[in-house]
This record gives structure tokens, sequence and C-alpha cells, in this order.
């Protein structure tokens, strides 16, 4: 695809049709992820169906407009980067522990909350951007393309591990079948057609399902044409301290991810983040979560899955993730169009994730290969932070036994990684983190002081 050279790939606005080609695209890929919070909290706290459809459209909605705001921007809300917005998993536990000793409406009342304490402390929260030179960055990025391949993998073997048919060799073959297809389409084909190659690769393997019996549309004809879920659909919003408390915690988490997920973004764009954008960032995961508590939704952040989608077909502008967030409002108003793209077998979304969150894995690994690894301890930072990352994700009993707000933390891996590399860094590399920190107050030297210290070992 060709850019203007005037305008930053990020910044670029393509012609309609592409917008709405691409954005679908990433709403594809997010789907899945998108509605299972919902789906989950509900279950766990035994709501009824007409209560988990006004969760799940809720939720489509919210993460539109959350989407928007941190695409779009305004004032300092919003990244202004490529990142599509989703209900955060790391959310759920806190909140099926709330709602089952408080009730749901104290659920929302600690979302909103925390989301207005997240808007509070987002300036502070910004300035740790000194802590990730390249060793720490490259990392994190890495761990967090590994870390989704559990999620591809449970697609790929159909989306219920356990289900009778979990892993049967008809949810193999498919989702190989959309691998290949995708993988021809990006190595043959260039520009529009190329860089629609996941889509492409869903609709063909959806086409192949359905020739296989493995779709079902029965959803889309019970599903209404329209709805629009209203605030405070479960009653007023109640507050209590220690329920704050707990999903504030979730919060300190859900930020950590971020800055792990605007990071990547921006080394994948070419428009690194600054300390300027990260607070933005942070200030619209507050807002957003603070809306998803008063229209019924949960706290909000960048969903990783897409990242590799953009690393793939290197369509930067944030203009197509904006596009996929009036998808979703559309489709938080319209269930039948959720319902239709929800028809997509797990196995051929699975077949287009291992590619993607593959591609993830690689901008890791690029981001590491401008590291100096020779007479330096930067090869101990990035062999310990990976290893650590990759351990609630290799054996989630390992941290069973952990009880209490700790659990939080144990069980993302990104987290782990992020604070494992950001001490044996401060450790390891004493001299040229203290140096980079004093060197400069501009946001964006740090990085470069410390890459250069690095350098020379």
């Amino acid at each position: 695809m060709k850019h203007s050279t005037s305008v930053h790939p990020v910044d670029e606005l393509l012609p309609l049709r592409q917008l709405a080609s691409f954005g679908l695209q990433h709403v594809l890929v997010m789907y899945a992820g998108a509605v299972a919070v919902p789906l989950i909290l509900g279950s766990a706290l035994g709501l009824a169906t007409e209560h988990m459809i006004t969760l799940i459209n809720a939720n489509l909605l919210t993460s539109g407009v959350a989407t928007l705001i941190q695409t779009l921007g305004f004032w300092r809300f919003g990244a202004r980067l490529p990142l599509i917005q989703g209900c955060s998993f790391i959310a759920i536990a806190p909140m099926i522990m709330i709602g089952q000793q408080y009730g749901l409406t104290t659920v929302f009342g600690a979302v909103i909350a925390a989301g207005a304490l997240t808007i509070a402390i987002a300036p502070l929260f910004s300035r740790l951007l000194k802590l990730f030179p390249p060793v720490v960055i490259g990392s994190l990025i890495t761990v967090i393309g590994i870390s989704l391949m559990p999620a591809a993998a449970i697609w790929l073997g159909g989306g219920n591990p356990d289900a009778a048919d979990f892993g049967a060799p008809g949810n193999l073959l498919l989702g190989l079948a959309t691998i290949v297809i995708t993988l021809f389409i990006h190595a043959r084909f260039s520009g529009f057609v190329g860089n629609l190659s996941v889509l492409i690769g869903l609709l063909c393997g959806t086409a192949l399902a359905m020739m296989m019996g493995y779709t079902d549309f029965s959803r889309v004809g019970q599903a209404a044409w329209f709805e629009l879920s209203p605030p405070f659909a479960f009653g007023m919003p109640e507050f209590a301290l220690a329920p704050t408390l707990v999903m504030m915690m979730a919060m300190l988490v859900i930020m950590a991810e971020t800055t792990g997920n605007v990071l990547a973004i921006g080394k994948i764009t070419g428009k690194p983040a600054s300390q300027t954008t990260l607070g933005d960032a942070f200030r619209a995961d507050g807002l957003s979560t603070m809306l998803g508590g008063l229209f019924n939704s949960f706290p909000y952040n960048a969903f990783t899955q897409n990242t590799g989608l953009i690393a793939m077909s290197n369509v930067r502008s944030r203009y197509v993730v904006a596009a996929a967030g009036v998808i979703m409002i559309l489709m938080g108003l319209f269930p039948k169009l959720g319902a239709l793209i929800a028809t997509i077998p797990r196995p051929v979304l699975g077949g287009c994730a291992i590619v993607m969150f593959g591609m993830t894995t690689v901008a890791g690994i690029q981001e590491l290969s401008r590291v100096k690894f020779e007479g330096t301890r930067n090869g101990l930072i990035v062999a310990v932070s990976v290893s650590v990352g990759v351990l609630p994700m290799s054996l989630p009993a390992l941290f069973q036994r952990v009880e209490g707000p700790l659990k939080l933390f144990v069980e993302s891996g990104i987290f782990l990684a992020a604070i494992t590399a950001i001490v044996l860094n401060l450790l390891l590399n004493t001299r040229e983190t203290l140096a980079a920190a004093g060197a400069s107050d501009d946001p964006a030297a740090p990085t470069l002081t410390q890459e250069q210290g690095a350098q020379h070992g």
C-alpha cells in the first residue's frame, strides 16, 4: 500500500471501501474475545439469558465507543494509535468475586470508581516509560505474542476444551486449511488484496466449514433486529471501598498490559510511544472503563490479538481501527449483525490466529535484534523475563494456591515479564539506566539513551 509522504501511515485516512474492509477484518479477529467477558461473568453469577444478552450488546457498543476514544482521541484522552479496545480478561476474577459477595450493581460501581482513579494516576504511571529500554520492550512484546498462543490453540481445537469433539481431526484440518489460504493470499497478492489476507482466510474458511457442516446460523434468526441497552439497566451502581480497591488493583495490571500494547503498536507502526502517548492511553482506558460501568459493561484495554494483524497486513492507519469501532457500535445496536459474525467457526479463527499471534512474537524478536548482547548482561535479562512471563500460560496450575489480590498479578504473564525485565535491567544495567533517567526530561530521550548505553555494554 502506498502512503502519502506528508502524512504518517498511522494518520492516513484511507478510502471508505478500505476503511470498511480492513475494519471488519479487525472486528472478526477480536469478536470472540470481546464477548467472552460478559459470557463468563454472566454464567458465574447465574444471570438469566435476557440479562446475558443485555451485557453482550452493551459490551459491543461500549467497546466501539472506547475504540473511537483511543484511536481518534480528544484533548488528553486517547493514544491516537491503532489500538482496538475490548473488555479486559484481567478483571474477570475480581468482578466474579465482587458480584458473588456484593451483587452486580456493586461490580459496576467498582468499575466506575476504578476508571476515575485510573484517569487520576495516569500522569504518574506514564512516567514509568523511562524503565522500558529496548531490552525490556523486546522481551515484553515477545511474551505478548507467546502468551496469546493458548487462545489460538483453544480456537483451533473447537473453542471448548471440555467438548467431546475438541481437537477432532475435522477441526484441525479446517484450521490448517485456513492457515494455507491466508498464507497463500498474503504471499501471492500485494496491495489491497494482500492486506486483506486474514479476512479472505476467515471467509474462505467459513465457506469450507459450511460445506463440512460446521456452521450454525440459528442464532442469527433468533437475534433481535435492534436493541439499545440503556444505562443502569441493572439498577443504580453501588459503591463500596473494598470492591473499589480490588478493582483498582486489576486496573494496575491492565495499565501494565496497556503499556506493553502501546509500546508494541508504536514499534510496529513506526510511531514510537512517548510519555505523553502513554498518559493519554491510560486516560482513555480510565474514561472507557467509567463508561463501561455506566452502560452495563466492564474495564477496557487494548486487545493484544489485533497487534499481529497490524504487523501482518502492514495497514497502520488508526482510522481503520476507528472504523472497526463503528462496526462494533452497529453490532451492539443491531444484534443480528453480531450473531452473523459469531457464526465464524472457532477452528477458522484459530488458523488465522496462529499466523497473527506469531507475527506479534516476531515483532518482539525484531526489537531484541537491535539490542547488543555480546559483552552485556542483556541476554540474562531476556532469558529470565521471557521465561517468567510464559509461566502462567505454560502451567496455569502453578499459581492456583495463590489467593487474594496477589493472584491478579501472578496470573498475568505480561505483568510478570514487565516487572522481571524492569527489575533485572535496573539491577544489571544500573549505570545506563541512571544515566538515561537523568539525561533529559524529553519522553523520547530515555529510550534512545538507554539503547546507546546497551550498545556500549
